[in-house]
């Protein structure tokens, strides 16, 4: 039987073997609580050190400023929300800019916020999801206080100009009481471009350990002081009082050497995931009335496209016989009725819009596995489009 094929790692990437071995030790015999004052406690603070000290050096940040979540979510909410209840923006709500593309643990933030009073713009974007950074300039006001923009999109690969928007709004700054503080979701960009966190310009970025071959439940989120966020929740001390509870020591140690390996392998994963999309792309158009969603010089991960005719979750099931394993959307909300926030923003047509799958690639898929993809993937558009006829 064939091996199968998985082509859903932005929805969740396998734990790397090193990360496995790595993590082991610290469910059974380093178990201990880094709050406990006795030695088993002293030696898992320590571990906890170490991990953020890696991890800064890894991102170029100071440690200190790394805070250690239970997922991206929780990252993007504690960013956001940390935000907004500061004192003075309880008060004074203001006003938030952000897409309509981004990911729902920053788009249902920015609902609620809007429901306490909060105003919010949204910044247009064009057919592949992109946005023309000059366009912030019109949106902001006097009030702006927070922008949100995902550094990858988690649908279509859109790079965002993160580094032009920084800019914009380290210049609106100098002339601001209350600067505006910049969020950037960098969850499906970290292990797939090359940048470091200061090169962004921003205040707050978020990560999440199972998208870069790491374990699930661990999530971390950089704050500059400037941010001034709030806790969420209270119970505790841990990471410097913003995030109480117990530290997920053995999934800290393993985002750590997660990070550790995408980062030391980037120039080749980078290379290789460049030429799978490519091969997948150049595939694809062999297929009658396919399109594709995502722009050219999008994330070399991420590929979106549409089958006209042929409704997309047939499709995923269909391919899923043949043990290809792809997705119609983003993971947290594709089994939920309705269409794709992202495909409708960017005008896409009903059926386009139904049709929609997404690839997302590894550095293990080979050139041979992509090609047997395209051949299933033609052979069964043309089955279910002759079933439906």
């Amino acid at each position: 039987m064939r091996n199968e094929i998985y082509l859903d790692n932005s929805a969740t990437t396998p734990v790397a073997e090193e990360v496995v071995q790595a993590m082991e030790p610290y469910w059974t015999i380093q178990f201990g609580n880094p709050s406990s004052p006795h030695l088993r406690g002293v030696a898992a603070e320590n571990t906890l050190n170490s991990s953020r000290k890696q991890l800064g050096n890894l991102l170029q940040v100071n440690p200190s400023n790394l805070y250690f979540t239970a997922s991206g979510t929780e990252a993007n909410n504690l960013a956001l929300q940390g935000v907004a209840n500061t004192p003075y923006f309880l008060r004074h709500p203001g006003h938030i800019i952000t897409t309509p593309i981004e990911h729902p643990s920053v788009l249902r933030v920015v609902d609620h916020l809007s429901e306490i009073g909060w105003s919010v713009s949204y910044l247009d974007v064009d057919s592949f999801g992109q946005i023309d950074p000059q366009s912030l300039r019109t949106h902001l006001k006097p009030d702006t206080k927070i922008v949100s923009v995902m550094l990858v999109n988690n649908e279509l690969g859109t790079i965002a100009p993160i580094r032009e928007l920084g800019t914009i709004i380290e210049m609106e700054n100098r002339e601001r009481q209350h600067p505006i503080v910049f969020h950037v979701d960098c969850v499906q960009a970290l292990g797939h471009l090359s940048f470091r966190i200061p090169e962004l310009k921003a205040h707050l970025c978020s990560f999440s350990g199972h998208k870069v071959f790491g374990p699930k439940g661990i999530g971390l989120l950089w704050a500059d002081r400037q941010a001034k966020l709030r806790p969420m929740m209270f119970g505790g001390d841990q990471e410097g009082g913003l995030r109480p509870g117990t530290e997920n020591i053995p999934g800290i140690v393993g985002f750590t050497k997660a990070v550790q390996l995408v980062i030391d392998n980037l120039p080749s994963n980078l290379e290789k995931l460049t030429e799978l999309r490519q091969a997948l792309i150049d595939g694809i158009k062999t297929i009658p009335n396919a399109r594709i969603n995502s722009p050219a010089h999008g994330a070399p991960h991420l590929l979106n496209a549409s089958f006209p005719g042929v409704r997309g979750e047939v499709l995923v099931h269909f391919l899923e016989q043949k043990r290809i394993f792809v997705a119609m959307g983003a993971a947290c909300s594709s089994k939920k009725k309705g269409v794709s926030h992202v495909l409708e923003a960017i005008d896409l047509g009903q059926d386009e819009i139904l049709s929609a799958i997404r690839f997302s690639l590894a550095p293990t898929i080979t050139l041979d596995q992509i090609e047997y993809v395209v051949y299933s993937l033609k052979e069964t558009v043309e089955e279910i489009r002759n079933i439906y006829i």
